[in-house]
């Protein structure tokens, strides 16, 4: 393993990769903003009329990966605007940076709607369960209405959204390429067979292993997630526990806000369990055969 085997495997094909990535990543972020600024508000209002549908509208309005959804819906749910079941299903169905990533990368169209459609129906199925156990077990709780809320350090979604793709491009470039030169380091010394068995030697551990990642509140955690997936490094399973986890500035908005910092914490382990174990029992059903 010389120097320039090293800078020619790592280095430089990271930043011919990512210079690849970077227009299509753009064009992904424009058009985010542009659905987000014609309809964000429309589905965000509809979602706190919704009532016992609310996880059906949660699930639909977190898989449309944008700034907002899921740090919105931490604020409403904060003020008891919206139920846990719909904050669930927005958490679950919430995308953070794997669709970009799945364009860019020049993934198949079908296992992109695949992937969106198991995120949307695993989170508006838990939602409703959620739902149903609160309404079994205990009282709803009621709130005092709030504002909406989408606060997310770095949007510049006022200032247009031409300015808000570009920021969104390069901030997220840059955890890209970060994320390209670690795993293609990582692959250089340790090789592929390797960094999988991590994930795979203990099945039921990689999939937690893998919700762990999702958890963390950055945008590289999913970065990361899809594009180990892509490199085939995790199953498909592995994959959605760490996805289904990842709420871009949700939970961070939702510690942020919340009166009881208990109800935060359960909300997280909450997501965590079901997260880890769908993907589990997804792998179990064989969903690598049809992605």
């Amino acid at each position: 393993m010389t120097l320039t085997a090293f800078l020619e495997e790592v280095l430089l094909d990271s930043l011919i990769d990512f210079g690849k990535l970077l227009p299509f990543l753009f064009l992904t972020y424009l058009l985010m903003e542009f659905l987000e600024h014609r309809a964000g508000e429309k589905m965000e209002n509809a979602i706190r009329r919704a009532g016992r549908v609310g996880p059906l509208f949660g699930g639909i309005l977190g898989v449309l990966p944008q700034c907002g959804f899921s740090a919105a819906a931490s604020g409403l749910y904060a003020g008891r605007v919206i139920s846990l079941g719909t904050l669930i299903a927005v958490y679950l169905s919430t995308s953070d940076e794997m669709l970009p990533i799945l364009i860019a990368e020049g993934a198949d169209a079908s296992l992109i709607l695949k992937l969106l459609l198991i995120k949307l129906l695993v989170g508006m199925v838990a939602g409703f369960l959620v739902d149903l156990c609160l309404r079994l077990f205990q009282k709803k709780e009621e709130g005092e209405h709030i504002h909406e809320l989408c606060e997310h350090e770095g949007c510049h979604c006022e200032k247009g959204i031409f300015r808000s793709a570009l920021h969104h491009t390069l901030s997220i470039g840059l955890f890209l390429l970060a994320v390209m030169l670690l795993l293609n380091t990582a692959v250089f010394f340790l090789g592929e067979a390797r960094i999988a068995s991590v994930f795979s030697s203990v099945p039921v551990l990689g999939h937690f292993l893998s919700a762990l990642v999702g958890l963390i509140p950055n945008c590289a955690s999913s970065v990361l997630i899809t594009k180990l997936y892509l490199e085939g490094m995790l199953t498909a399973g592995c994959m959605l526990s760490g996805l289904f986890v990842g709420t871009g500035v949700g939970l961070l908005v939702l510690f942020r806000v919340a009166s009881k910092k208990r109800d935060a914490f359960f909300v997280l382990l909450l997501l965590f369990f079901i997260g880890a174990v769908s993907g589990m029992l997804l792998d179990l059903c064989g969903i690598g055969a049809i992605l």
